[in-house]
């Protein structure tokens, strides 16, 4: 009996998308509307950036959607060659905001080239890693794709390394699924971590290592230090917040308390104004998310197809992860965005892309199904 093939198609990935999009844009104008009314007299301007950028994004996300993900598989060299490049062009030309260089500015956007590079990075790594299967049983080949992944890592560490640091992340989790010797990625994590540790000693003379070293003293003692005022208002406001929180749009903290609240540390007012329960939503969210990426990387049509898939829940886990971790002082502030609520147009640009990416692996993904039971349902 002859079995019909059915494609298949994640719908589940794309509503947790369109809902934490939408809920994000809810938080943001909530968020914001403060800031923008002191700042440009238009309590809606942070979310009129954001919903153009996330109209582009869905735009973006249904291109890709719909073309097949082995397209892209052709321009795996000229996507890292042309984000490292970028990322290079920025220390030089970029625009600087808060102490650091991270923006070009094209006039009518400003654009971040280290959000091109984390879809670059799957890219490359994917397609490296795909063409030489058999090969990543070597420690020999482990080591080079992690050598080719480097360069990337540590022009964007100038530049951000919280970026630098997700990057980093992406790298080993496909270096990780791919190796079927556990022992030697735990080599490669080990000379990873001692590599980290050297780049730290050799910046001991840098003004950048200082300041580093300044916020790792401001994680510890917040409250002695000047510039712990936005983490300890973060605190407060999730402290505050309570069971349920204080009502949709009823933060006190986000009128002018916590800095730039509509950036990284948006996830304290959600705690706030929902309390505990909004917050555990929103990880929940996420955690039905990563699920969903697992069964799609799982069932992936190939393996180039997985490690796309891959890449992208490892981005979107280590970046919510890292983003609720500084936002609760668990780690120094690091400058890190909720993914899909932070303000920030590249940010959601690119986000959408990959959100298209995993969505055009999922439609490679063929099931059987039995005559009678496709004759079934076309009856009911």
């Amino acid at each position: 009996m002859k079995q019909k093939r059915v494609r298949y198609f994640d719908y589940s990935l794309l509503f947790i998308v369109i809902f934490l999009i939408c809920f994000g844009l809810v938080m943001l104008y909530s968020t914001s509307s403060y800031n923008g009314e002191v700042k440009f007299d238009d309590a809606a301007y942070y979310l009129k950036r954001q919903l153009r950028a996330t109209l582009l994004g869905f735009v973006c996300m249904f291109v890709v959607t719909r073309i097949d993900y082995h397209f892209w598989k052709h321009f795996w060299l000229l996507a890292y060659l042309m984000a490292l490049g970028l990322c290079v062009l920025v220390m030089f030309v970029g625009t600087e905001a808060n102490g650091s260089k991270r923006w070009l500015d094209l006039k009518v956007i400003s654009f971040q080239p280290s959000e091109l590079a984390k879809l670059a990075i799957i890219v490359f790594l994917a397609v490296i890693i795909s063409n030489a299967p058999k090969a990543m049983g070597n420690f020999r080949s482990l080591v080079k794709v992690i050598l080719l992944a480097l360069p990337m890592v540590g022009v964007v560490a100038i530049e951000n390394l919280s970026t630098a640091v997700i990057i980093l992340g992406i790298s080993v989790a496909l270096v990780f699924v791919s190796s079927p010797k556990y022992l030697q990625f735990i080599l490669v994590a080990g000379g990873i971590a001692a590599a980290g540790a050297a780049f730290l000693l050799v910046s001991l003379l840098d003004k950048e290592l200082l300041y580093r070293i300044e916020r790792i003293k401001i994680w510890l003692e917040p409250e002695n230090y000047e510039k712990g005022y936005q983490t300890l208002q973060g605190l407060y406001a999730i402290g505050s917040g309570g069971l349920f929180g204080k009502g949709l749009g009823a933060s006190m903290q986000k009128l002018g308390f916590v800095p730039e609240a509509q950036n990284d540390m948006i996830f304290s007012i959600i705690c706030e104004e929902l309390g505990l329960f909004g917050a555990v939503c929103v990880i929940l969210l996420f955690l039905l998310m990563i699920w969903r990426f697992m069964v799609i990387a799982s069932n992936a049509a190939d393996l180039y197809g997985a490690l796309l898939v891959t890449g992208i829940m490892a981005h979107v886990a280590i970046q919510v992860i890292l983003n609720i971790a500084v936002v609760t002082n668990t780690i120094p502030n690091t400058g890190i965005s909720l993914p899909f609520i932070s303000y920030g147009g590249t940010s959601v640009l690119f986000l959408m892309a990959e959100m298209g990416l995993a969505l055009s692996v999922s439609r490679g993904i063929q099931f059987e199904e039995e005559p009678e039971k496709a004759a079934l349902g076309r009856t009911l």
